[in-house]
């Protein structure tokens, strides 16, 4: 379907602009508004062949895609035809100054039932592949997740040849039982346990079958949409070329299957170059025990037979093959960014780091009940969205003293945010002692992934980083008894959310804010509130 564009279009909630303002509302008031309207509300469907209840996007399951171009702004409005409230979270779109349009409860207020809001932001320089999700409660488990592509403008050319075809493969665990029964079962002090099965596009086994024409390459966007559970996706016979990664460009190394993580996206490339048959295409748990596999088939336009014999092989529990592959995954040094400048031509590893915390993740046990924690601290949403608390300086909503260092004290319950200095660069490193894998996504940024090794961080394992093509991205793994370390240049104003992937861990606390502060005030830096920001909590009536 084409994109709808409205150019030049100046509009009255640009109430502080002037004739010479490049940047208002983190966007630029000539550039294309790319209008959508959505009406979510609850259906039943049966991803893994059990009636349930789905959310749903204009009636859809996953939710519409969004194609779009950088530098078009997008005017999205919601309605909230659900019982409960509502957000849209933009999974690795940053919404460049202007956290006002993030869609995490930290910095807006949900949407009510039976109300709207629209979000307003521009899709600057990040090409690349992305998947919206809602943000509220464990509406996620329900689904209403959808991809988001930014494609280029045509003066920014791909590092590849264009594909013939383009496509979203949005795949992740699937749990029978009802968001609100899984939420129920959090609320009361449990744990999720196993999902139930792998979906493709919403779909169980062999339900999702994708027609492609023989001798053409396709670029096929693959997110992992779901909630907990570490993927690996393949399809027989075919090679898997990845070139982009959350948007950026990457080195373009092939593979016969692809470790994914949870919340993470990546672009491949594939050549229909085998006989004309149908094909399996697999996602199957990783690290579990067993192994649950979601099956759709790549199907040959001239195909004269279907899917028959076992599944192609991949890995299943073996660690060692995950880091093994990731440590792949890097930066095209060559490839122009969203610029014409080259991706290499930003130097990360030649700026000296000015400020540095070390979060670690935990389980946890509070009043009796499971919690997770980061350095001793489990997240608390307040009443008030930090970001208007911080806006209009309401006091005792939340604490800028987050502990930048783990301290081994007793977990509690609180609402903390890291503050950081306008222009430092941070060196921010995840520490994992727990058994499993952990995912984690920074909001707001797209990070250098300098470093990944087993045991305690420490200061010598500078010596161990990647200062010259680490890939940027915004969500990353950490891998047992393991740390992972990520550099950001502190340069998006704006109040952002750091946050456990994994999402009972993150509903029980395993999340926290950072502040990179305005140091003037001024628009450029960061946008004002926006005309229509809803208000709760103590922020009703400012």
């Amino acid at each position: 379907m084409p994109l709808i564009f409205s150019i030049s279009v100046r509009l009255s909630l640009f109430a502080h602009a002037s004739e010479d303002d490049d940047f208002i509302w983190a966007v630029s008031k000539d550039d294309a508004i790319q209008p959508l309207t959505w009406n979510v509300t609850f259906g039943i469907r049966s991803p893994l062949g059990t009636p349930q209840q789905v959310l749903l996007v204009n009636g859809g399951f996953p939710g519409p895609e969004i194609p779009t171009v950088t530098n078009v702004n997008l005017q999205i409005n919601v309605v909230n035809s659900l019982d409960e409230p509502l957000l849209f979270t933009w999974n690795g779109l940053w919404q460049r100054r202007s956290s006002w349009q993030d869609g995490v409860p930290g910095t807006n207020c949900p949407i009510p039932p039976g109300q709207n809001f629209t979000y307003f932001f521009q899709v600057k320089d990040q090409i690349g592949s992305y998947f919206y999700f809602p943000s509220t409660g464990f509406l996620k488990a329900a689904g209403g997740y959808g991809g988001l592509k930014v494609d280029n403008r045509v003066i920014i050319p791909l590092p590849y040849s264009a594909p013939d075809g383009d496509l979203f493969v949005l795949i992740g665990d699937w749990f029978n039982a009802n968001h609100t029964d899984l939420q129920a079962q959090l609320d009361e002090g449990g744990r999720l346990g196993p999902p139930d099965g792998i979906v493709i596009n919403g779909k169980g086994p062999f339900g999702e079958f994708i027609s492609v024409d023989p001798g053409k390459t396709y670029r096929i966007r693959i997110c992992n949409v779901g909630i907990a559970t570490s993927l690996n996706f393949r399809i027989a016979s075919h090679n898997l070329t990845v070139v982009e990664a959350e948007g950026s460009h990457t080195q373009q190394n092939s593979y016969e299957n692809l470790d994914i993580h949870v919340g993470q996206c990546y672009s491949v490339l594939v050549t229909l170059n085998q006989a004309p048959a149908d094909y399996y295409m697999v996602a199957s748990s990783r690290f579990t025990d067993p192994v649950l596999n979601g099956i759709g088939v790549i199907h040959y336009s001239n195909s004269g037979s279907k899917v028959s014999g076992d599944l192609p092989p991949g890995p299943t529990i073996e660690i060692g093959f995950s880091i093994d592959q990731a440590r792949t995954i890097m930066w095209n040094l060559t490839a122009n960014a969203a610029r014409p400048n080259p991706q290499g031509s930003f130097h990360y590893g030649n700026i000296t780091v000015t400020e540095t915390a070390v979060l670690e993740g935990t389980s946890t046990a509070i009043n009796g009940k499971q919690r997770y924690a980061v350095n001793s601290i489990s997240y608390q949403n307040p009443d008030t969205a930090l970001k208007l608390a911080d806006y209009f300086n309401i006091g005792g909503v939340f604490s800028l003293d987050f502990p930048r260092f783990p301290s081994g004290s007793s977990p509690f319950l609180g609402t903390f945010v890291l503050n950081t200095g306008y222009r430092g660069f941070l060196e921010l490193v995840f520490q994992n002692d727990e058994s499993i894998v952990q995912s984690w996504h920074i909001d707001g940024y797209a990070v250098f992934v300098v470093g990944s090794d087993g045991g305690r961080w420490s200061s010598a394992s500078r010596g161990e980083y990647n200062l010259l093509n680490a890939v940027a991205r915004s969500t990353f793994q950490v891998y047992p008894q393991s740390w992972t370390a990520v550099m950001l240049e502190l340069d998006n104003v704006g109040l952002w959310h750091i946050r456990s992937q994994i999402w009972e861990r993150q509903y029980l606390g395993e999340q926290l804010y950072f502040k990179v502060p305005n140091p003037d005030g001024s628009f450029r830096n960061e946008a004002d509130i926006p005309p229509n920001a809803l208000r709760c909590g103590q922020a009703i009536g400012h």
